[in-house]
């Protein structure tokens, strides 16, 4: 009774693979070229496929945490990649307005708008008796800052209208700068310096990650009107966080805010918006915009590494039909077919990139622990980059085992038994 074919196919990868496997342990230098290039080719698909889906998550988590409806007003926003000289050509910022403070208050009564938060950014000096930090995230907000950015007042309390109203100096810290600058105690009321300034410590802040910040880092806020006395930071680049009433739709609110500011601006009906609105769907098209330049780079590098390991495909397949030609010869004698020989050498090919590809997947998976665990990035390898690793790596296999298959299933037997 003959075997089933599915039965018959098995036996035959098995036999295949085992032989690759002896292959690979008597040739261990002659094989590590071939294991060496796709290991690395897999290794940069692997790590870069981690990579980006952990910042994509981190991307989509930041969207969700700033509000499905808040939106953001800036002097000027393109997504992807671009390039400046500095020259006005290529510099289409130039051409834009600043964001004024006097525009949000325009904003903020508009009847579609629930609230709005003025933002300046910059990095500076921050003290607190001996312990000195050189580069602390700051911020320059509105008083309504809490409520739009979101997080948790833990201690003490926000600045008040008031004190952003005189530029009162006046600072509310992330949990992150308190344990930096006050271990193990109470920061609501203690005295910090920010570039060489006394500042009072009014509330400690459990920040919520928002659009244009990162939860996970020492961070303050001091009152607008101050941050532009006392900072040291690139102006002109303010932005306006816009959230839209509970009844009216995100569509209704950004209508409202174009209107309101062409008409400020004195912009005729003909005229292109001089400042930018972005909302969460801009923010992610502009992340794969970026992120497709890595995947273009990423399929390069794993090309190349794949190429290498398909050369030494040949190479060790050659050698392999070279040596084993009176067994080919053997085998065509008991009735073995052109097609039997040529399937045993192309699963020995795969084999041996399956071989890199497993040991690249380990290296990757390495890369992807290490990124989770020493940088904010949740990087994890992504199942679709594990089938396209494997698919590539046996393909890669078949494909340059093609020809060393097609010589070995040629052999004439005759011809191969007499071969010393």
């Amino acid at each position: 009774m003959n075997a089933p074919r599915s039965v018959t196919l098995l036996v035959r990868m098995v036999e295949g693979a085992g032989i690759a496997l002896d292959s690979l342990r008597s040739n261990k230098v002659r094989a590590a070229l071939t294991i060496l290039g796709v290991a690395i080719g897999v290794t940069v698909v692997i790590a870069m496929a981690s990579a980006i889906t952990g910042i994509n998550r981190s991307i989509t988590s930041i969207l969700e945490t700033a509000g499905p409806k808040t939106f953001y007003v800036l002097r000027y926003f393109r997504g992807g990649l671009h390039i400046s000289d500095g020259s006005d050509e290529l510099s289409p910022w130039r051409r834009m307005p600043e964001i004024s403070v006097e525009e949000a208050e325009l904003l903020r009564n508009l009847p579609a708008v629930r609230d709005v938060n003025v933002a300046e950014y910059t990095e500076g000096p921050v003290s607190y008796e001996d312990v000195n930090l050189s580069e602390v995230k700051i911020a320059g907000f509105g008083w309504t800052w809490p409520q739009v950015n979101g997080g948790d007042i833990l201690a003490g309390r926000n600045f008040t209208a008031i004190e952003y109203a005189a530029g009162a100096r006046v600072a509310v810290i992330n949990d992150k700068l308190a344990q930096s600058l006050f271990p193990g105690l109470d920061p609501v009321g203690k005295r910090i310096k920010i570039y060489g300034q006394p500042f009072e410590v009014v509330g400690l802040h459990a920040e919520a990650a928002s659009l244009f910040s990162d939860a996970g880092e020492p961070r303050l806020a001091i009152p607008h009107t101050t941050f532009r006395k006392v900072a040291d930071y690139w102006a002109g680049w303010m932005e306006i966080a816009v959230v839209p009433t509970e009844s009216a739709t995100v569509a209704e609110a950004q209508d409202q805010v174009t209107a309101a500011l062409r008409s400020r601006r004195g912009l005729r009906p003909g005229d292109d918006n001089n400042f930018a609105l972005v909302t969460s769907d801009r923010v992610l098209e502009a992340f794969n915009n970026i992120t497709a330049g890595f995947f273009v780079a990423m399929i390069a590098l794993s090309s190349v590494g794949l190429m290498v390991g398909g050369v030494g495909v040949v190479a060790i397949m050659m050698i392999s039909v070279t040596e084993r030609t009176r067994e080919i010869g053997v085998r065509k004698a008991l009735g073995a077919t052109r097609g039997e020989i040529m399937f045993q050498f192309l699963v020995e090919a795969a084999t041996l990139t399956l071989v890199g590809c497993l040991i690249g997947m380990a290296l990757g998976a390495g890369v992807a622990w290490g990124v989770r665990s020493f940088t904010p990035v949740p990087a994890s390898v992504p199942l679709i980059s594990v089938v396209a690793a494997v698919a590539a790596s046996i393909l890669t296999g078949v494909l340059f085992g093609l020809y060393p298959a097609n010589k070995a299933s040629k052999l004439d037997p005759v011809e191969a038994l007499r071969y010393e």
